[in-house]
């Protein structure tokens, strides 16, 4: 039930969405770009030119669209590290000469590939977004000589430097960006704040399906990415949806539930191993079966389910029965 990856999952989630899309390029693309752009032609791309051992750090999506009446593309690359990378220039260099590839391939030319980079980590995108400033001496080569080097920049959208009142566009998109902001900068009490927010605005969609899908996924997302939400916190939340947005309170306390059944999971499996390597650096037996009893206790308080403790103890079922009983459960 934990998501992995939970950053990389909320984006392509939302910006996957074309219309998500579209109103994301409208309202921060550049007039002089979204002025050769067709953008009803958007189209999303199913292919990710993510190398694997960076996808715990990058999410990217790429959108075919007509550009100055031509093919072309726009290349989306999340970074959801808490600090900016200074190679990325090199890595978009080596995705968009991917697409390249496979399109020159197709049709011996290659198309217009334009690159953005959405950025939301603790601190501000400080570093160059030039390629030239990756490239020794190069501000010291004759001009004939730099026509000889590649060269371009990227687009940087930092939401960290983004205020409230800067982010535009419809509901979605300014929940996207306000919760991708201070997911990882702020407390839980402001995230919860947003959720609530994002709440109250999703009574306006006419679409009542779409709305309690969107905060579903942003359930989803504060859950797995936020580990600091107490009982307290959650019992406030849920009371608050209730009054604001009753449709999706009912959906809110399933999501906890699940959630909370697999931290039980995770925690009485961790248990167990480490009850199990107290016992053999102990050298007895004994002390891994006492770690399991203990753990078995502490399951059956927590109400979990008696045939689930056997299963991931190893102890026998009646014998975990019996331990209820005495504790009157």
């Amino acid at each position: 039930m934990k998501i992995e990856n939970p950053h990389d999952k909320f984006f392509k989630k939302t910006f996957g969405n074309v219309d998500v899309a579209k109103d994301f390029l409208k309202n921060y693309l550049p007039p002089s770009i979204m002025g050769i752009i067709d953008i009803d032609t958007l189209e999303a791309q199913k292919d990710s030119h993510i190398d694997k051992e960076l996808q715990e750090s990058f999410s990217d999506l790429l959108f075919k669209a007509t550009i100055n009446n031509r093919e072309g593309y726009l290349y989306l690359l999340f970074e959801h590290k808490s600090y900016p990378s200074r190679d990325i220039v090199l890595q978009l260099l080596k995705y968009m000469v991917n697409i390249w590839d496979v399109k020159y391939k197709e049709i011996g030319r290659i198309p217009v590939v334009i690159p953005l980079v959405i950025y939301h980590g603790k601190r501000s995108w400080n570093i160059s977004r030039n390629l030239s400033d990756m490239i020794l001496s190069y501000d010291g080569l004759p001009q004939d000589v730099k026509a000889l080097i590649p060269n371009y920049k990227y687009l940087l959208y930092d939401l960290s430097d983004f205020t409230d009142e800067e982010i535009k566009g419809e509901v979605i998109n300014r929940i996207a960006i306000k919760i991708t902001r201070d997911i990882q900068r702020k407390g839980i009490g402001a995230i919860l704040e947003i959720a609530l927010e994002a709440a109250a605005l999703m009574q306006q969609f006419e679409d009542k399906d779409t709305g309690l899908e969107y905060f579903e996924t942003l359930i989803r997302y504060i859950f797995s990415a936020r580990s600091d939400l107490t009982r307290k916190r959650y019992d406030e939340f849920i009371e608050k949806v209730e009054t604001t947005y009753p449709e999706g309170s009912e959906m809110v306390m399933t999501l906890a539930q699940l959630f909370r059944e697999e931290g039980k999971k995770e925690g009485l499996l961790k248990g167990i191993e480490q009850g199990i390597e107290q016992g053999i650096e102990k050298g007895l037996e004994a002390g891994a079966k006492q770690s399991k009893l203990e753990i078995a206790r502490n399951a059956i308080r927590e109400g979990m389910d008696i045939d689930l403790i056997a299963k991931l103890t190893g102890l026998p079922q009646k014998e975990i029965e019996i331990i209820a009983k005495e504790m009157g459960n």
